[in-house]
């Protein structure tokens, strides 16, 4: 009964569909979440004949012992993430469908100074957003970038694995955390050893993986990371705090002269509210940016973004004020997506 409400979320162009007993099924469509049409009312009878039928025998004993797990499958030509958890009537999922066309960096909407940095051959670049806010397709989009021009060899650490790349120009090896190989600080340190010019590391969750991808980066690979964080300044922050007080001065080093940068986004209903458009923000760490990362000084950072477009920065409320003076989004969703509210009113005024 549930491949119907698969084939529903398809049809709209939806981004997850949310499963949870008790309940009627809803997806999530251009960002807000609508019940479907004419479904039924899940059971928990209905739940558990879908998690056996959905789940490898070893991941649904991890759910029915612990109470979540993470998976990801393929249904038609989508690949599905998906999060199997428990809750108060019983159980409950979350599935995002990605597409499997990997749109370019242009179709996305996004900056170009993106398309040049992924020529780069050592640093660190993040992505960062909200979840749900197109970070892992802004990851994929470079990798195909870096994939469709330059012969090189790389590596993805990611859990679960989304996007399938097919090589053209570089040789890709695409490896799960748990399934293909051990915990990730582990993999990285043999990931090292496998000749990659490319490293890229789904998410950095932690100490060890954000410690790790430094060092990688610092002996001479390209990493391309997402974090979670909202915007550029507090990426760089999270970096930092993620490490004992006793680390951090030697952690601004590496960071100040591994960082390449960050871009912070966010997806925003178009004027007509049938799509969403990426608005973004650029930190590039150049030496006025590397400074300020010495010194500690990460306030500084959004003054460096607001005034460094000859270097190809802006900051999130003015790449938000572009797209409405272009015609792209609203009024309403500058003044509600925009994290310095005051900047936005002044201009708005």
């Amino acid at each position: 009964m549930f491949e119907k409400y698969f084939d529903t979320t398809i049809k709209y162009g939806a981004s997850d569909l949310h499963l949870s007993t008790g309940i009627l099924p809803a997806m999530r469509l251009n960002g807000d979440l609508i019940f479907i049409d004419d479904a039924e009312i899940i059971t928990p009878e209905n739940f558990l004949i879908f998690t056996k039928e959905i789940l490898p025998p070893e991941k649904f004993n991890m759910f029915q012992n612990f109470g979540n797990v993470d998976f990801a499958f393929n249904y038609l030509n989508f690949r599905v993430r998906a999060n199997f958890y428990k809750d108060l009537n019983g159980g409950a999922a979350a599935l995002r469908f990605i597409n499997p066309e990997i749109k370019t960096l242009d179709e996305l909407g996004l900056p170009d100074i993106l398309k040049s940095l992924c020529k780069r051959r050592r640093g660190i670049i993040l992505i960062t957003a909200p979840s749900g806010h197109g970070k892992s397709t802004t990851l994929a989009a470079m990798i195909n970038e870096i994939n469709n021009t330059r012969p090189y060899h790389i590596i993805t650490l990611e859990d679960p694995i989304e996007h399938i790349f097919t090589p053209t120009m570089s040789i890709i090896n695409q490896r799960e955390i748990e399934n293909h190989t051990g915990n990730f600080s582990e993999t990285l340190k043999f990931t090292l050893r496998q000749d990659p010019d490319v490293i890229m590391i789904g998410e950095l969750r932690d100490y060890q993986s954000i410690s790790a991808a430094v060092s990688a980066a610092e002996t001479g690979h390209l990493i391309l990371a997402t974090l979670h964080t909202q915007d550029a300044s507090q990426a760089v922050e999270r970096i930092i705090d993620v490490f004992p007080e006793h680390q951090q001065n030697q952690i601004r080093t590496q960071l100040a002269y591994s960082l390449i940068c960050v871009c912070s986004q966010q997806l925003i209903p178009n004027k007509f509210n049938n799509g969403r458009v990426c608005a973004n923000e650029i930190l590039i760490v150049n030496a006025a940016v590397r400074n300020l990362i010495l010194e500690g000084k990460i306030s500084g950072l959004k003054n460096a973004m607001l005034t460094g477009s000859i270097f190809n920065m802006h900051t999130m409320e003015q790449d938000l004020i572009k797209l409405f003076v272009a015609g792209k989004i609203s009024r309403s969703s500058v003044l509600e997506y925009a994290y310095d509210k005051s900047y936005v009113e002044k201009f708005l005024a």
